[in-house]
């Protein structure tokens, strides 16, 4: 096969470049928003993107299809809690007690006492309030809309175990919504 004197070898890095840019790159905000919502703090989920991001390219070669996004998500998820254990805080070791928090849902769902006009700020707030555990499920299920399958892949737990997860989830965000401690007043104080 003649070849021309001016051609150039096509070079592997660029290729594999540019494919990293049109398949990963589009979900760095998908990517961003689980990372914020996991570090609650903005420089934070940045640093977990970054790193995220890097360790998505370097192990790229590694992804043979699939849901791209997916495989992105639960690249940021371990990446935050590889980071999260180099520098454990007290706030993040909250445990789940199963008999404290059933997984019986009686009540309107979280959805429905958004649409019945819950503040935002509220909401953001008692998601807030939430352990990691339980606040990644539900913005991987509410907010990036990922399927119990896609968040079993990204979480690496069992497609039951999300289920009873996102159902914990729920009630304890619908009790933050709803329940409220009353505040002491001094006069009330006897």
């Amino acid at each position: 096969m003649p070849t021309e004197p001016n051609a150039r070898p096509r070079d592997p890095d660029a290729a594999r470049s540019a494919r990293f840019e049109a398949l990963v790159v589009p979900y760095l905000d998908a990517a961003y928003n689980l990372a914020h919502w996991l570090a609650h703090n903005p420089a934070d989920a940045q640093d977990v993107v970054q790193e995220a991001m890097l360790r998505a390219l370097r192990y790229f070669d590694s992804f043979h299809g699939g849901d791209v996004r997916v495989w992105l998500l639960a690249i940021v998820r371990n990446t935050f809690y590889t980071l999260r254990s180099r520098q454990p805080q007290d706030a993040l070791h909250d445990e789940l007690d199963d008999e404290v928090h059933p997984l019986v849902d009686n009540a309107p769902s979280p959805e429905a006492l958004t649409l019945l006009a819950v503040d935002v700020g509220a909401l953001q707030a008692a998601l807030e309030r939430l352990p990691a555990s339980l606040r990644e499920i539900l913005v991987l299920r509410e907010l990036e809309e990922c399927s119990y399958k896609e968040i079993a892949t990204i979480t690496g737990q069992k497609i039951g175990t999300v289920m009873s997860r996102l159902a914990r989830a729920r009630e304890r965000l619908r009790n933050e919504l709803t329940c409220r401690p009353k505040e002491v007043r001094r006069h009330d104080v006897r």
